[in-house]
């Protein structure tokens, strides 16, 4: 089984070196009523980890406590993971105080593990006044000298932790070894530590000495795990961190920009900015932020998407039209700030900050462009000028019809916003009495009334049991003549929210007529109206 060599930094008792404590004070720090961590001079008068709190003040009348603040913890530490990753790339951090990183690169890079770890002391000596900068205020408040921090290797990061503790560099093949003698306290499961010690085995080489079969039968999987720690065999690799990368640019203007020819150049600048950080981690986007302070203290935001990765042509477009379409904008004093979705409303001062981010970010992979130019060039140029349009008139200036779930006509269509992804569409769902196909090419907003008379010029009535009082032979829309029907074929019932007051009931129709139309009809108390028509 492969096992890597890993780099362990270790900083004892780090709570109380974040909360600002000095070495040489009494402090402890306190989580769910227990010490957690304690400095040296409270150690000396007894206080350990595990302490109830009236016990540790009994020990050392004059300790100061302070409650654990994993938030802090972490801030103080930030620094000195930098510096670790200054020196090795990959660093994991496993808990307050401690990170893991590979080291085989970098001893092979520095001439071995005790140069690299030297290398690593140095980083982290360094960085050490600007951890100490972040620390609490438990502390007299000037700058401390460097807390104790431990510096181990050995294979895999649980063997590498344990040798930070002593500050050792185990050599290859031989963690086994060095595992050997230690406590079997070391293992991280109480249950089964303490069944173990039950049974006589009190450290690690007694466990690892087990054969791996019998083990596995007795104790289950997690005690193969814990024997294959004692054993010195851990393929763990280190998880390196994911650190958000800031692709945002921003600009100022001063004096502040009013006019949108003043700030045509700035958006040239940081659309080619912008795309030049996101080639450099090999990212496309999709979308782009753009983001604006006036002098009055007014923040407006618009957020742009494509259906496509975004070009530093396109970027720039986009970002020139959204300040022609502020800056053009209607005067309104009283909008505030405008957000995406929103009216466009005039700032009531000049620009003076300009802020551009790309968002929806995808792997760039590149396209390759037809061998007779662009393919869909026209659709594109069209797209440009209504993205243009939405710029300088709002989002809601210009609307595409999308498909959707439902059971009339009229319900099937929804108009949205050009660009916005079209999604919550409802068409992945059954519609029981949905019109079948084919669909109409007309649908009357609102629908029309009209008449449905028999062979005697009666109308045309739909029973509770919809069953029609007589054959339709005769359609008239509004006041218009009327016409021979040719064909029929119905009714369908509709029985919708018939548990609500606002409830509908009808009966759906489609008729021929003499002049070759036909059309869709409902007929609900005793009225019917003409919804669709075909062509």
């Amino acid at each position: 089984m492969m096992v890597v060599r890993m780099l362990s930094v270790r900083y004892p008792d780090w709570p109380v070196v974040a909360a600002g404590a000095a070495a040489e004070l009494p402090v402890a720090v306190l989580a769910a009523g227990q010490v957690v961590a304690a400095t040296r001079a409270a150690r000396e008068l007894g206080v350990r980890p595990g302490l109830r709190r009236r016990e540790a003040q009994a020990r050392c009348p004059g300790i100061a406590l302070e409650p654990d603040d994993p938030s802090r913890c972490a801030r103080v530490f930030e620094p000195l993971v930098v510096a670790v990753e200054s020196v090795i790339p990959g660093v994991e951090v496993r808990g307050p105080g401690e990170c893991v990183v590979p080291i085989r690169g970098a001893a092979r890079y520095f001439g071995g593990e005790e140069a690299a770890v030297d290398e690593v002391r140095r980083a982290l000596a360094a960085a050490w006044p600007a951890a100490d900068r972040l620390a609490g205020p438990a502390g007299a408040g000037s700058p401390r000298a460097l807390p104790s921090c431990g510096l181990g290797v050995a294979d895999g990061p649980f063997a590498a932790g344990i040798a930070a503790r002593t500050d050792v560099v185990v050599p290859p093949a031989g963690t086994a070894a060095f595992l050997a003698p230690l406590p079997i306290d070391l293992l991280d499961d109480g249950g089964l530590v303490d069944l173990l010690r039950r049974l006589g085995l009190v450290t690690l080489g007694g466990f690892a000495a087990l054969p791996v079969a019998d083990v596995a039968a007795r104790f289950g999987p997690a005690g193969s795990w814990a024997h294959s720690l004692a054993r010195g065999v851990d393929p763990r690799l280190a998880v390196a961190r994911e650190r958000p990368v800031d692709l945002g640019v921003v600009t100022t203007f001063d004096p502040p920009a009013d006019r949108a020819e003043q700030g045509a150049f700035a958006a040239r600048r940081l659309a080619e900015q912008a795309h030049d950080l996101l080639r450099a981690h090999g990212l496309a986007c999709t979308g782009v932020q753009i983001e604006a302070d006036t002098g009055n203290g007014e923040n407006h935001v618009r957020t742009w998407r494509h259906d496509g990765p975004l070009s530093a042509a396109a970027i720039t477009d986009r970002v020139r039209w959204q300040l022609d379409g502020w800056l053009a904008g209607s005067a309104d004093p009283c909008a505030g700030s405008v957000t995406a979705g929103a009216g466009v409303a005039r700032p009531t001062a000049g620009l003076v900050r300009l802020r551009v981010e790309p968002v929806g970010l995808l792997p760039a992979d590149g396209r390759q462009l037809g061998l007779w130019g662009e393919p869909g060039a026209g659709a594109g140029r069209i797209a440009r000028a209504l993205t243009r349009v939405q710029g300088l008139l709002g989002p809601d200036a210009v609307l595409t019809a999308v498909p959707v779930g439902g059971r009339d006509p009229a319900d099937r269509i929804r108009l949205v916003p050009w660009g916005e992804p079209r999604t919550g569409t409802g068409l992945d769902r059954p519609w029981p009495g949905v019109l079948p196909a084919p669909a109409p090419t007309l649908v009357h907003r609102p629908p029309l009334a009209a008449s449905v008379l028999d062979a005697e010029g009666e109308p045309v009535g739909v029973s509770a049991r919809c069953a029609l009082t007589a054959p339709p032979v005769r359609l008239a829309i509004g006041p218009g003549a009327p016409m021979a029907v040719t064909g029929w074929t119905g009714p369908w019932p509709v029985d919708e929210r018939w548990w609500e007051a606002d409830a509908r009931r009808r009966a759906r129709f489609q008729l021929g007529v003499e002049e070759g139309q036909a059309y869709l009809l409902a007929v609900a108390s005793g009225r019917w109206w003409v919804e669709a028509s075909y062509d």
